[in-house]
Order: structure tokens, then C-alpha cells, then sequence
């Protein structure tokens, strides 16, 4: 019989799609239960006294894993067999070396920051971040001593460059995190971009590392690390959870950069549960299908706002004209558009919200990337808490919608949007 945890069936290398359904888990370790059981419990049983003396010590980096050794089950708050298969096929789609998931994607991302970056340091974002991202590098980390620095879409290297030096001369560059496609607005960042600043302002030690929140696209529409990213980012709540019924994020990358924050993991309990991540096991066999179905949809409901007389402007990657400076982005670093879709109501926030409470089967709700298509209105929402001078900025005006594309039939999400657009 094959063993499970083979990627290969004699030369030939299975696809992640094939390995979801069963990569990392042996069922006759489980009474042969065909599905991973979900391990519901705080604690483990050592074998020994001796065998649980090891197991902490390894916990603890006092000892080494032995060569073909694995490390044993100690107390859910450091490792679980359900968060352990989860990772070991999370990092399959990227094909990344390991993965760790957070009880939210602001627990990943926040963890990110305090693992890597020290006070005094500096990370340079990009913008429009989601909202909640947007607080923590804008207000919170300032008061740790972490110096932020922004930098919008379509900005050259050398006026990033000027920016860093002008607001942050005497910090050294830590980290660069962008956000691409950016949440609301769909704008793209050049990766390969970032990782020219990055590596212009290495010196051999703490180099600056690239960090990119994938949520909008990934895994399957973009894949960062082939671009040079360290670390990619997930609010698996979105599109990987896929089922509006769970709340988790992940971090994806090296053994090495993911080491520290499995760390600072442990010690801030920011671990998933055994049953989300049971939850995202089941989500992640019918991954590749829901994004797919949703990015057909997509394709076809933009084309019929950019049409339609009472959208002013519509911003689908699917849709970017040759001759669009992000348009050269999108070729380069994507492998497909996805199913977020952003347009502008023709009038004001009035109009946007006629628009919004007359919808009947898309529903008026925040996330994205669910089985059933949702709208939401950014400036009043996921970004409310974003200065009013800076949304307009960053292009998220009053009369601005974010709307993810479910798996429901797209005649009928067709149907709905028209039928709500005549309330404008």
C-alpha cells in the first residue's frame, strides 16, 4: 500500500488537489477512519517519563530533532494532529517548506510583526491594507517603537525609496509587507519590486525580509515565494475556510523564518482549535472547485458592470486594459483574476446603499470568499476605521462596493445585481 505521506505514485508527483485527500494521515493509525478524527483534547499521554522530558526539551530548543524523527504530542497549545496534517497540506498549495495557522488571519499577521521586527526598526507597507491590518501598522505598532512607512500602488521604486529615507533616515528597514490585490480596491503591488527594495537595504544582518497577504488570490492565483516573498499570509477564514463558518489564518514559507513565530505562537496562545482545523481539512478538498466556479462567475458578472449605466467604474483584474501599468503586474504574478470585484455606484454613499439594501440573493455582509456571494460597502465597514482623507486617497470612496463571488448560479447572481442597480 502507499504511504500516505507520499507526494509520488512511482515517478509521477501528485497535484495538490489529489493530495488534500488524504497527504499527512495514515487512516489505520485512527481505526481506519477514512477522515482525520478531530482531536479533542488539551493534553497528551507520554509513552515514558523519559519520552516527555525529550518532548519538552525539543519544545523548548533544548535538543534536536534526531534525523528521520518527529516530534511528539505534548498539549494542544504547542501541537495537535488535526493542526499538523492541516499545515503539512497548506504548505503543499505553495510549495512552501512549512505552514502555520492562527486562530485569525490578524493573529498571523500580527504575529508576523513581533517575531521579525524589533523597536526601532522600520516595515514598508503598502496601501490600502484591510482595515483591521491598517489599525495595527498605523497606530499600534508605532507605540512598541515600530516605524511604519506607506507606499501606494503604481509608485516607482525610486519614489518609494525617497519616502523611506525622508520620514525613516536613521531606521533600518525590517520588513517590506504589501497586500496584492490590495483589500478593497483590487490595486496590484509589484512583488518582484519589493524584493529590489529589500534586497538594496541588506547589510548580512536582520535583512529586511517580504512578507505578502495572499488572501485575495491565493493559493491558487498567485503564488508569491515563486516571486521571491518570505512569507505569504492567509485569512484562511476567506476562500481557504471557504464556507463562512470559521475563523483561522496562516503563515507560509521556510522552516527558518516560520521557527520564531511557532514560537511566539506558543507563548501568546494564538493557536486554531482541533476542530477548525478539522473545519479547513474538509474545506481544502473542494478548494480548487469553489475558486474555480467563483473566478467563472466573476468573469462574466464584471463585464456586465462595467455596461450597466449606473456603475461608474469597475476594477476586475480579468479586465485590465493592455495598456494599464498593472496590467504588465497581473501577467507577470498572477495566474488567474479570482472573484473579488470592486466598482463605484454612479452617485454617492446614498446611491451605494440603495444598491446594497435592495440586494435579494447576494447578501450585505463583510468577508469575502464564501460559498454564497456577498457585498459590503468598505467605507463604512472593514474601513471605517480609516481617516476619511486617507480612504479618498486610497480610493475607497463613499460610493464604493466590494462585492466576493459565490458559487450560486451567475444567471441568477446576474439577475439580482440588475434588479438592485435599478434602486440607484
Amino acid at each position: 500500500m502507499r504511504d500516505k505521506w507520499d507526494d509520488f505514485i512511482d515517478d509521477h508527483k501528485l497535484r495538490p488537489e489529489s493530495l488534500m485527500m488524504g497527504y499527512g494521515y495514515r487512516p489505520e493509525l485512527s481505526e481506519g477512519s477514512m477522515k482525520p478524527p478531530v482531536f479533542q483534547t488539551s493534553t497528551f499521554a507520554f509513552p515514558t517519563a523519559e519520552a516527555g522530558k525529550h518532548y519538552f526539551a525539543l519544545a523548548y530548543g533544548l535538543e534536536e530533532l534526531e534525523e528521520g524523527e518527529e516530534s511528539g504530542l505534548l498539549y494542544s497549545r504547542l501541537n495537535n494532529p488535526n493542526l499538523e496534517i492541516l499545515e503539512d497540506r497548506l504548505a503543499l498549495w505553495d510549495s512552501a517548506e512549512a505552514a502555520l495557522v492562527f486562530n485569525s488571519g490578524m493573529g498571523a499577521i500580527t504575529n508576523t510583526f513581533l517575531s521579525h521586527v524589533r523597536p526601532g526598526e522600520v516595515i514598508l507597507h503598502s496601501g490600502p491594507l484591510y482595515g483591521g491590518t491598517d489599525h495595527l501598522v498605523q497606530k499600534t505598532l508605532p507605540e512598541f517603537g515600530i516605524r511604519t512607512v506607506e507606499f501606494g500602488p503604481g509608485e516607482l521604486r525610486e519614489t518609494i525609496e525617497a519616502r523611506l529615507a525622508a520620514e525613516a533616515p536613521d531606521a533600518p528597514l525590517r520588513m517590506v509587507y504589501l497586500e496584492t490585490p490590495a483589500n478593497p480596491t483590487n490595486d496590484l503591488i509589484d512583488i518582484e519590486m519589493c524584493m529590489a527594495i529589500a534586497r538594496g537595504h541588506a547589510t548580512g544582518e536582520r535583512d529586511p525580509m517580504v512578507v505578502v497577504d495572499n488572501t485575495f488570490l491565493g493559493p491558487l492565483w498567485q503564488r508569491p515565494l515563486d516571486h521571491g516573498a518570505d512569507i505569504i499570509l492567509y485569512s484562511l477564514t476567506k476562500f481557504v475556510g471557504g464556507h463562512s463558518d470559521l475563523i483561522a489564518g496562516a503563515a507560509v514559507g521556510s522552516k527558518e523564518l516560520l521557527q520564531p513565530m511557532r514560537a511566539t505562537r506558543t507563548f501568546t496562545g494564538s493557536q486554531a482549535s482541533p476542530w477548525t482545523g478539522w473545519l479547513l481539512m474538509r474545506s481544502l478538498e473542494t478548494l480548487s472547485l469553489r475558486m474555480d466556479r467563483q473566478k467563472a462567475s466573476a468573469e462574466l458578472i464584471a463585464p456586465f458592470l462595467v455596461e450597466h449605466p449606473k456603475v461608474k467604474s469597475v476594477r476586475y483584474l480579468g479586465l485590465l486594459a493592455p495598456d494599464d501599468p498593472q496590467h504588465k503586474i497581473y501577467k507577470r504574478q498572477c495566474r488567474g483574476p479570482g472573484s473579488m470585484i470592486s466598482f463605484e455606484i454612479d452617485g454617492g454613499e446614498a446611491e451605494a446603499f440603495r444598491f446594497l439594501n435592495a440586494l435579494r440573493l447576494v447578501h450585505l455582509a463583510v468577508s469575502l470568499g464564501g460559498t454564497e456571494s456577498l457585498a459590503e460597502h468598505p467605507a463604512t465597514t472593514t474601513h471605517a476605521g480609516v481617516s476619511i482623507e486617507h480612504r479618498e486617497q486610497l480610493g475607497i470612496t463613499p460610493r464604493l462596493v466590494r462585492l466576493s463571488v459565490g458559487v450560486e448560479h451567475y444567471a441568477d447572481l446576474l439577475y439580482d445585481l440588475d434588479q438592485a442597480l435599478q434602486a440607484v
